[in-house]
């Protein structure tokens, strides 16, 4: 999804603008895919009912707060390239491949089967953004990055499936 790119100031580390500006676009999908994955985390942990209350609702607390870090340093790495992290929720949902998840009691497996989808729809994405910023855009450190998001939302899929009850 297109957003709007704004730069703050100019760097000079052997990217070119257009590269650079690529990056940052790229990195505003992953933050806004964090965020909306995060508030549904959220949502859950809030909204959960049923059998097994207790244990998901303590994981669903462990992936959202792992999946604060990575925001920080999502929206960070956006900064360090010269550009504006969005801010604001209308900015988030615009730039996401994700969908929002209204406030509604919701049941163990219910959740656990719209957390995994959205993991793997990250993964895959982030896959695909990896591979861009370093062959396309020639930003090595940032592919980087996106390898190490990539693991964590690979774990964290593979632990959910393992919840499952089916």
């Amino acid at each position: 999804m297109k957003t709007e790119v704004k730069i703050a100031e100019e760097i000079s580390d052997g990217l070119s603008k257009e590269n650079r500006t690529g990056v940052i676009e790229s990195l505003i999908s992953v933050l806004s895919d964090q965020h909306v994955l995060y508030m549904k985390l959220r949502n859950f942990h809030w909204n959960l009912k049923g059998p097994r209350f207790h244990s998901l609702h303590e994981f669903f607390e462990q992936q959202y707060k792992t999946l604060e870090g990575a925001i920080d340093e999502t929206a960070e790495r956006i900064r360090m390239l010269g550009g504006v992290s969005p801010g604001s929720m209308s900015e988030f949902l615009a730039a996401t491949s994700l969908k929002e998840a209204a406030g509604e009691i919701i049941s163990g497996e219910d959740a656990i089967s719209a957390l995994v989808t959205d993991h793997e729809t990250v993964i895959r994405s982030l896959r695909e953004v990896a591979e861009t910023v370093e062959e396309k855009y020639e930003d090595q450190a940032t592919a980087d990055f996106l390898v190490e998001l990539l693991q964590q939302h690979t774990q964290d899929a593979w632990m959910l499936r393992s919840f499952a009850s089916s």
